[in-house]
Protein backbone atom coordinates (compact mmCIF):
# COMPACT_ATOMS: atom_id res chain seq x y z
CA UNK A 1 0.00 0.00 0.00
CA UNK A 2 2.97 2.32 0.52
CA UNK A 3 3.74 2.15 -3.20
CA UNK A 4 0.12 3.00 -4.05
CA UNK A 5 0.22 5.97 -1.68
CA UNK A 6 3.53 7.06 -3.22
CA UNK A 7 2.00 6.80 -6.70
CA UNK A 8 -0.91 9.02 -5.62
CA UNK A 9 1.50 11.66 -4.30
CA UNK A 10 3.57 11.57 -7.48
CA UNK A 11 0.45 11.99 -9.62
CA UNK A 12 -0.69 14.95 -7.50
CA UNK A 13 2.76 16.54 -7.93
CA UNK A 14 2.60 15.96 -11.70
CA UNK A 15 -0.87 17.52 -11.87
CA UNK A 16 0.28 20.60 -9.96
CA UNK A 17 3.32 21.02 -12.21
CA UNK A 18 1.19 20.64 -15.35
CA UNK A 19 -1.18 23.34 -14.09
CA UNK A 20 1.72 25.71 -13.37
CA UNK A 21 3.30 24.86 -16.74
CA UNK A 22 0.01 25.64 -18.51
CA UNK A 23 -0.21 29.02 -16.79
CA UNK A 24 3.40 29.88 -17.68
CA UNK A 25 2.78 28.83 -21.29
CA UNK A 26 -0.22 31.16 -21.45
CA UNK A 27 1.92 33.96 -19.99
CA UNK A 28 4.56 33.20 -22.63
CA UNK A 29 2.03 33.61 -25.45
CA UNK A 30 -0.07 36.51 -24.12
CA UNK A 31 2.61 38.45 -22.26
CA UNK A 32 4.66 38.95 -25.42
CA UNK A 33 2.20 41.70 -26.38
CA UNK A 34 2.75 43.64 -23.18
CA UNK A 35 4.33 47.02 -23.54
CA UNK A 36 8.03 47.33 -22.87
CA UNK A 37 8.88 43.69 -23.59
CA UNK A 38 10.81 42.09 -26.41
CA UNK A 39 8.12 39.67 -27.69
CA UNK A 40 10.54 37.03 -28.97
CA UNK A 41 12.74 37.08 -25.89
CA UNK A 42 9.70 36.98 -23.58
CA UNK A 43 8.18 33.99 -25.40
CA UNK A 44 11.45 32.04 -25.41
CA UNK A 45 12.18 32.75 -21.74
CA UNK A 46 8.81 31.78 -20.33
CA UNK A 47 8.33 29.01 -22.87
CA UNK A 48 11.57 27.39 -21.70
CA UNK A 49 10.48 27.61 -18.05
CA UNK A 50 7.08 26.09 -18.89
CA UNK A 51 8.71 23.30 -20.90
CA UNK A 52 10.99 22.23 -18.05
CA UNK A 53 8.09 22.34 -15.60
CA UNK A 54 6.28 19.95 -17.94
CA UNK A 55 9.37 17.71 -18.11
CA UNK A 56 9.60 17.52 -14.30
CA UNK A 57 5.86 16.81 -14.13
CA UNK A 58 6.28 14.07 -16.71
CA UNK A 59 9.08 12.49 -14.66
CA UNK A 60 6.84 12.58 -11.58
CA UNK A 61 4.05 10.94 -13.57
CA UNK A 62 6.52 8.32 -14.81
CA UNK A 63 7.20 7.56 -11.16
CA UNK A 64 3.44 7.26 -10.62
CA UNK A 65 3.12 4.73 -13.47
CA UNK A 66 6.02 2.62 -12.17
CA UNK A 67 4.92 2.71 -8.51
CA UNK A 68 1.28 1.92 -9.26
CA UNK A 69 2.27 -0.85 -11.70
CA UNK A 70 4.46 -2.54 -9.07
CA UNK A 71 2.08 -1.85 -6.20
CA UNK A 72 -1.03 -2.97 -8.07
CA UNK A 73 0.59 -5.95 -9.78
CA UNK A 74 -0.64 -4.94 -13.25
CA UNK A 75 -0.36 -2.05 -15.68
CA UNK A 76 -2.24 1.05 -14.44
CA UNK A 77 -4.89 0.90 -17.16
CA UNK A 78 -7.51 -1.43 -15.66
CA UNK A 79 -10.17 1.14 -14.72
CA UNK A 80 -11.33 4.56 -15.85
CA UNK A 81 -9.14 6.48 -13.40
CA UNK A 82 -6.01 4.63 -14.47
CA UNK A 83 -6.80 4.79 -18.17
CA UNK A 84 -7.44 8.55 -18.19
CA UNK A 85 -4.29 9.20 -16.14
CA UNK A 86 -2.29 7.05 -18.57
CA UNK A 87 -3.86 8.80 -21.56
CA UNK A 88 -2.73 12.11 -20.06
CA UNK A 89 0.76 10.59 -19.67
CA UNK A 90 0.78 9.71 -23.38
CA UNK A 91 -0.43 13.20 -24.37
CA UNK A 92 2.41 14.82 -22.42
CA UNK A 93 4.93 12.34 -23.88
CA UNK A 94 3.77 13.12 -27.42
CA UNK A 95 3.99 16.85 -26.71
CA UNK A 96 7.54 16.61 -25.33
CA UNK A 97 8.67 14.78 -28.47
CA UNK A 98 6.94 17.22 -30.82
CA UNK A 99 8.41 20.18 -28.94
CA UNK A 100 11.94 18.86 -29.27
CA UNK A 101 11.41 18.65 -33.03
CA UNK A 102 9.76 22.03 -33.69
CA UNK A 103 10.69 24.15 -30.62
CA UNK A 104 7.33 25.92 -30.92
CA UNK A 105 6.17 27.41 -27.60
CA UNK A 106 2.55 27.82 -28.62
CA UNK A 107 2.08 24.03 -28.84
CA UNK A 108 2.47 23.77 -25.07
CA UNK A 109 -0.07 26.54 -24.52
CA UNK A 110 -2.69 24.27 -26.09
CA UNK A 111 -1.49 20.73 -25.32
CA UNK A 112 -0.64 21.21 -21.61
CA UNK A 113 -4.13 22.55 -20.72
CA UNK A 114 -5.59 19.59 -22.62
CA UNK A 115 -3.42 17.29 -20.52
CA UNK A 116 -4.58 19.05 -17.35
CA UNK A 117 -8.22 18.54 -18.37
CA UNK A 118 -7.65 14.82 -19.03
CA UNK A 119 -5.84 14.29 -15.73
CA UNK A 120 -8.50 16.28 -13.85
CA UNK A 121 -11.12 14.09 -15.55
CA UNK A 122 -9.39 10.98 -14.16
CA UNK A 123 -9.70 12.33 -10.60
CA UNK A 124 -13.50 12.13 -10.69
CA UNK A 125 -13.32 8.32 -10.81
CA UNK A 126 -12.52 5.97 -7.89
CA UNK A 127 -8.74 5.72 -7.39
CA UNK A 128 -8.64 2.43 -5.49
CA UNK A 129 -6.59 -0.44 -6.88
CA UNK A 130 -8.94 -3.40 -7.26
CA UNK A 131 -8.23 -7.02 -8.28
CA UNK A 132 -8.56 -7.65 -12.01
CA UNK A 133 -11.69 -9.40 -13.19
CA UNK A 134 -10.93 -12.69 -15.00
CA UNK A 135 -11.27 -11.25 -18.53
CA UNK A 136 -8.63 -8.59 -17.73
CA UNK A 137 -6.08 -11.05 -16.30
CA UNK A 138 -4.02 -11.16 -19.45
CA UNK A 139 -0.79 -9.70 -20.81
CA UNK A 140 -3.01 -8.18 -23.53
CA UNK A 141 -4.13 -5.65 -20.92
CA UNK A 142 -0.66 -4.14 -21.09
CA UNK A 143 -0.40 -4.34 -24.87
CA UNK A 144 -3.90 -3.36 -26.01
CA UNK A 145 -4.79 -0.55 -23.60
CA UNK A 146 -1.37 1.09 -23.40
CA UNK A 147 -0.98 1.12 -27.19
CA UNK A 148 -4.51 2.48 -27.71
CA UNK A 149 -3.85 5.24 -25.15
CA UNK A 150 -0.54 6.11 -26.80
CA UNK A 151 -2.26 6.39 -30.19
CA UNK A 152 -4.96 8.66 -28.75
CA UNK A 153 -2.31 10.75 -26.98
CA UNK A 154 -0.49 11.39 -30.26
CA UNK A 155 -3.78 12.17 -32.02
CA UNK A 156 -4.49 14.72 -29.27
CA UNK A 157 -1.42 16.69 -30.38
CA UNK A 158 -2.79 16.61 -33.93
CA UNK A 159 -6.06 18.00 -32.58
CA UNK A 160 -4.29 20.80 -30.69
CA UNK A 161 -2.28 21.83 -33.76
CA UNK A 162 -5.41 21.68 -35.95
CA UNK A 163 -7.34 23.81 -33.47
CA UNK A 164 -4.49 26.32 -33.40
CA UNK A 165 -4.55 26.46 -37.20
CA UNK A 166 -8.25 27.26 -37.23
CA UNK A 167 -8.01 29.91 -34.52
CA UNK A 168 -5.04 31.43 -36.37
CA UNK A 169 -6.68 31.51 -39.83
CA UNK A 170 -10.46 31.81 -39.37
CA UNK A 171 -11.39 35.54 -39.71
CA UNK A 172 -12.92 36.74 -36.44
CA UNK A 173 -14.08 40.20 -37.52
CA UNK A 174 -17.18 38.73 -39.18
CA UNK A 175 -19.59 35.96 -38.22
CA UNK A 176 -19.33 32.99 -40.57
CA UNK A 177 -20.13 29.31 -40.47
CA UNK A 178 -16.48 28.63 -39.60
CA UNK A 179 -16.49 30.99 -36.61
CA UNK A 180 -19.70 29.40 -35.30
CA UNK A 181 -18.35 25.85 -35.59
CA UNK A 182 -15.08 26.91 -33.98
CA UNK A 183 -17.00 28.37 -31.05
CA UNK A 184 -18.95 25.12 -30.78
CA UNK A 185 -15.72 23.12 -30.48
CA UNK A 186 -14.48 25.45 -27.74
CA UNK A 187 -17.84 25.09 -25.98
CA UNK A 188 -17.53 21.27 -26.08
CA UNK A 189 -14.14 21.52 -24.37
CA UNK A 190 -15.70 23.78 -21.73
CA UNK A 191 -18.43 21.19 -21.17
CA UNK A 192 -15.77 18.68 -20.18
CA UNK A 193 -14.22 21.29 -17.89
CA UNK A 194 -17.65 22.01 -16.40
CA UNK A 195 -18.27 18.33 -15.72
CA UNK A 196 -14.92 18.04 -13.90
CA UNK A 197 -15.64 21.10 -11.77
CA UNK A 198 -19.14 19.93 -10.84
CA UNK A 199 -18.15 16.35 -10.07
CA UNK A 200 -15.12 17.39 -8.00
CA UNK A 201 -17.12 19.98 -6.06
CA UNK A 202 -20.06 17.78 -5.13
CA UNK A 203 -17.87 14.75 -4.40
CA UNK A 204 -16.25 16.79 -1.61
CA UNK A 205 -19.59 18.12 -0.34
CA UNK A 206 -20.92 14.55 0.13
CA UNK A 207 -24.54 15.56 -0.44
CA UNK A 208 -25.64 12.46 -2.27
CA UNK A 209 -29.12 11.74 -3.52
CA UNK A 210 -30.11 8.08 -3.11
CA UNK A 211 -32.95 6.50 -5.09
CA UNK A 212 -34.61 3.13 -4.54
CA UNK A 213 -35.75 1.51 -7.77
CA UNK A 214 -38.63 -0.86 -8.31
CA UNK A 215 -36.29 -3.76 -9.07
CA UNK A 216 -34.27 -6.24 -7.05
CA UNK A 217 -30.78 -7.72 -7.16
CA UNK A 218 -28.85 -10.22 -5.09
CA UNK A 219 -26.58 -8.76 -2.42
CA UNK A 220 -23.27 -10.16 -1.13
CA UNK A 221 -25.14 -12.35 1.39
CA UNK A 222 -27.14 -14.02 -1.37
CA UNK A 223 -30.39 -12.26 -0.48
CA UNK A 224 -32.63 -10.29 -2.83
CA UNK A 225 -33.02 -6.61 -2.01
CA UNK A 226 -34.23 -3.41 -3.67
CA UNK A 227 -31.72 -1.73 -5.97
CA UNK A 228 -30.43 1.63 -4.77
CA UNK A 229 -28.69 4.24 -6.92
CA UNK A 230 -26.50 7.04 -5.54
CA UNK A 231 -26.03 10.39 -7.31
CA UNK A 232 -22.95 12.43 -6.47
CA UNK A 233 -24.22 15.48 -8.33
CA UNK A 234 -27.68 17.03 -7.74
CA UNK A 235 -30.46 15.07 -9.37
CA UNK A 236 -31.93 16.60 -12.50
CA UNK A 237 -33.34 13.31 -13.77
CA UNK A 238 -34.47 10.45 -11.50
CA UNK A 239 -34.45 6.76 -12.45
CA UNK A 240 -37.76 5.60 -13.87
CA UNK A 241 -40.21 4.19 -11.34
CA UNK A 242 -38.09 5.07 -8.30
CA UNK A 243 -38.41 6.91 -4.99
CA UNK A 244 -36.00 9.07 -3.00
CA UNK A 245 -34.67 7.42 0.18
CA UNK A 246 -32.02 10.10 0.86
CA UNK A 247 -32.69 13.63 -0.31
CA UNK A 248 -29.90 15.63 -1.90
CA UNK A 249 -29.47 19.37 -2.48
CA UNK A 250 -32.35 19.51 -4.99
CA UNK A 251 -35.34 17.51 -6.16
CA UNK A 252 -35.33 15.88 -9.61
CA UNK A 253 -36.99 17.79 -12.42
CA UNK A 254 -38.25 14.71 -14.23
CA UNK A 255 -37.89 10.92 -14.50
CA UNK A 256 -35.81 9.10 -17.09
CA UNK A 257 -37.80 7.37 -19.85
CA UNK A 258 -38.63 3.73 -19.17
CA UNK A 259 -36.57 2.53 -22.15
CA UNK A 260 -33.36 3.57 -20.35
CA UNK A 261 -32.70 0.18 -18.79
CA UNK A 262 -30.18 -0.57 -16.08
CA UNK A 263 -29.71 0.98 -12.66
CA UNK A 264 -26.95 3.35 -13.81
CA UNK A 265 -28.53 4.69 -17.02
CA UNK A 266 -30.40 7.61 -15.41
CA UNK A 267 -27.42 8.56 -13.25
CA UNK A 268 -25.17 8.72 -16.29
CA UNK A 269 -27.76 10.80 -18.15
CA UNK A 270 -27.82 13.12 -15.13
CA UNK A 271 -24.04 13.49 -15.40
CA UNK A 272 -24.28 14.38 -19.09
CA UNK A 273 -26.98 16.98 -18.46
CA UNK A 274 -24.84 18.68 -15.81
CA UNK A 275 -21.88 18.68 -18.21
CA UNK A 276 -23.93 20.46 -20.87
CA UNK A 277 -25.41 22.96 -18.41
CA UNK A 278 -22.13 23.89 -16.71
CA UNK A 279 -20.24 24.03 -20.01
CA UNK A 280 -22.86 26.37 -21.45
CA UNK A 281 -22.71 28.59 -18.35
CA UNK A 282 -18.90 28.71 -18.52
CA UNK A 283 -18.96 29.59 -22.21
CA UNK A 284 -21.64 32.24 -21.72
CA UNK A 285 -19.77 33.73 -18.77
CA UNK A 286 -16.52 34.01 -20.75
CA UNK A 287 -18.38 35.60 -23.65
CA UNK A 288 -19.86 38.20 -21.26
CA UNK A 289 -16.47 38.92 -19.71
CA UNK A 290 -14.57 39.35 -22.98
CA UNK A 291 -17.55 40.63 -25.02
CA UNK A 292 -16.28 38.76 -28.07
CA UNK A 293 -16.00 35.25 -29.43
CA UNK A 294 -13.46 33.04 -27.63
CA UNK A 295 -11.69 32.46 -30.93
CA UNK A 296 -11.20 36.22 -31.25
CA UNK A 297 -9.81 36.34 -27.69
CA UNK A 298 -7.20 33.65 -28.41
CA UNK A 299 -6.28 34.66 -31.97
CA UNK A 300 -3.87 37.54 -31.13
CA UNK A 301 -1.65 35.10 -29.20
CA UNK A 302 -1.07 33.13 -32.41
CA UNK A 303 0.07 36.06 -34.53
CA UNK A 304 3.44 35.41 -36.11
CA UNK A 305 2.92 31.62 -36.19
CA UNK A 306 3.05 30.20 -39.71
CA UNK A 307 -0.24 28.38 -40.45
CA UNK A 308 1.60 25.94 -42.74
CA UNK A 309 3.79 24.88 -39.81
CA UNK A 310 0.73 24.18 -37.67
CA UNK A 311 -0.78 22.20 -40.53
CA UNK A 312 2.41 20.16 -40.84
CA UNK A 313 2.54 19.42 -37.10
CA UNK A 314 -1.09 18.30 -37.09
CA UNK A 315 -0.57 16.02 -40.09
CA UNK A 316 2.64 14.49 -38.77
CA UNK A 317 1.06 13.78 -35.37
CA UNK A 318 -1.96 12.11 -36.95
CA UNK A 319 0.13 10.12 -39.44
CA UNK A 320 2.08 8.69 -36.47
CA UNK A 321 -0.87 8.31 -34.10
CA UNK A 322 -3.08 6.59 -36.68
CA UNK A 323 -1.07 3.34 -37.06
CA UNK A 324 -0.41 3.21 -33.31
CA UNK A 325 -4.15 3.58 -32.63
CA UNK A 326 -4.90 0.97 -35.30
CA UNK A 327 -2.64 -1.55 -33.60
CA UNK A 328 -3.86 -0.86 -30.06
CA UNK A 329 -7.56 -0.12 -30.43
CA UNK A 330 -8.39 -2.53 -33.26
CA UNK A 331 -5.86 -5.28 -34.03
CA UNK A 332 -4.63 -5.99 -30.49
CA UNK A 333 -8.18 -5.48 -29.19
CA UNK A 334 -9.60 -8.09 -31.55
CA UNK A 335 -6.90 -10.62 -30.66
CA UNK A 336 -7.62 -10.13 -26.95
CA UNK A 337 -11.40 -10.29 -27.56
CA UNK A 338 -10.91 -13.67 -29.24
CA UNK A 339 -8.98 -14.96 -26.24
CA UNK A 340 -11.32 -13.46 -23.60
CA UNK A 341 -14.76 -13.83 -25.18
CA UNK A 342 -14.25 -16.27 -28.04
CA UNK A 343 -14.94 -13.80 -30.84
CA UNK A 344 -12.95 -11.12 -32.66
CA UNK A 345 -15.81 -8.64 -32.93
CA UNK A 346 -19.05 -8.26 -30.99
CA UNK A 347 -20.44 -4.77 -31.75
CA UNK A 348 -19.94 -3.66 -28.17
CA UNK A 349 -20.45 0.15 -27.98
CA UNK A 350 -16.76 0.81 -27.26
CA UNK A 351 -15.74 -1.43 -30.17
CA UNK A 352 -18.12 0.36 -32.51
CA UNK A 353 -16.84 3.80 -31.51
CA UNK A 354 -13.22 2.67 -31.84
CA UNK A 355 -14.10 1.60 -35.38
CA UNK A 356 -15.76 4.98 -36.05
CA UNK A 357 -12.62 6.78 -34.88
CA UNK A 358 -10.44 4.57 -37.09
CA UNK A 359 -12.66 5.05 -40.14
CA UNK A 360 -12.68 8.81 -39.65
CA UNK A 361 -8.91 9.10 -39.46
CA UNK A 362 -8.63 6.73 -42.42
CA UNK A 363 -10.80 9.17 -44.36
CA UNK A 364 -8.62 12.05 -43.12
CA UNK A 365 -5.44 10.47 -44.49
CA UNK A 366 -7.13 9.40 -47.74
CA UNK A 367 -8.54 12.87 -48.44
CA UNK A 368 -5.31 14.60 -47.54
CA UNK A 369 -3.03 12.34 -49.58
CA UNK A 370 -5.22 11.66 -52.60
CA UNK A 371 -7.51 14.70 -52.76
CA UNK A 372 -5.14 17.37 -51.52
CA UNK A 373 -7.15 18.31 -48.43
CA UNK A 374 -4.63 20.52 -46.65
CA UNK A 375 -4.99 23.65 -44.57
CA UNK A 376 -8.47 24.41 -43.24
CA UNK A 377 -10.13 21.19 -44.46
CA UNK A 378 -7.41 19.07 -42.89
CA UNK A 379 -7.53 21.08 -39.66
CA UNK A 380 -11.30 20.69 -39.35
CA UNK A 381 -10.99 16.93 -39.75
CA UNK A 382 -8.25 16.72 -37.11
CA UNK A 383 -10.49 18.62 -34.68
CA UNK A 384 -13.62 16.59 -35.48
CA UNK A 385 -11.65 13.35 -35.15
CA UNK A 386 -10.58 14.14 -31.60
CA UNK A 387 -14.07 15.33 -30.68
CA UNK A 388 -15.20 11.81 -31.68
CA UNK A 389 -12.51 10.41 -29.35
CA UNK A 390 -13.85 12.65 -26.55
CA UNK A 391 -17.35 11.31 -27.23
CA UNK A 392 -15.93 7.80 -26.89
CA UNK A 393 -14.14 8.64 -23.64
CA UNK A 394 -16.97 10.60 -22.02
CA UNK A 395 -20.39 9.86 -23.52
CA UNK A 396 -19.87 6.17 -24.32
CA UNK A 397 -18.29 5.47 -20.93
CA UNK A 398 -20.81 7.48 -18.93
CA UNK A 399 -24.06 6.81 -20.76
CA UNK A 400 -23.88 3.62 -22.83
CA UNK A 401 -23.44 0.31 -21.00
CA UNK A 402 -21.25 -2.39 -22.47
CA UNK A 403 -18.46 -4.86 -21.84
CA UNK A 404 -15.94 -2.02 -21.71
CA UNK A 405 -17.86 0.13 -19.22
CA UNK A 406 -15.52 1.38 -16.49
CA UNK A 407 -17.41 4.46 -15.39
CA UNK A 408 -19.22 4.87 -12.12
CA UNK A 409 -20.17 8.54 -11.85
Amino acid sequence: MQLIQLSDWLLDIAFLLYVISSIVFVVAMTGKNWAGRDPKQHEERYGRIAYWLAVIGFLAQTGYVIARWIGGGHSPTSNMFEFMAFLDYCIILAYLIIYRIYKLTVIGAFVLPLGVIMLAYSYVFPKEVTPLIPSLQSYWLHIHVTTAALGEGILAVGFAAGLMYLIRTVPQHISTRSTKWLEFVLAVVLMLVGFILMESTFARMEQKTVFEMNMEEMNAAGQMEKVQVEYTMPAIVAPADSKIVQAGPMNPWFEAPTWMEGKDAARKLNTMLWSIITGTVLYGGLRLIFRKRLGAVIQPSLEGIEPDLLDEISYRAISIGYPVFTLGALIFAMIWAQEAWGRFWGWDPKEVWALIVWLFYSAYLHLRLSRGWIGAKSAWMSVIGFVIILITLVVVNLVIAGLHSYAGV
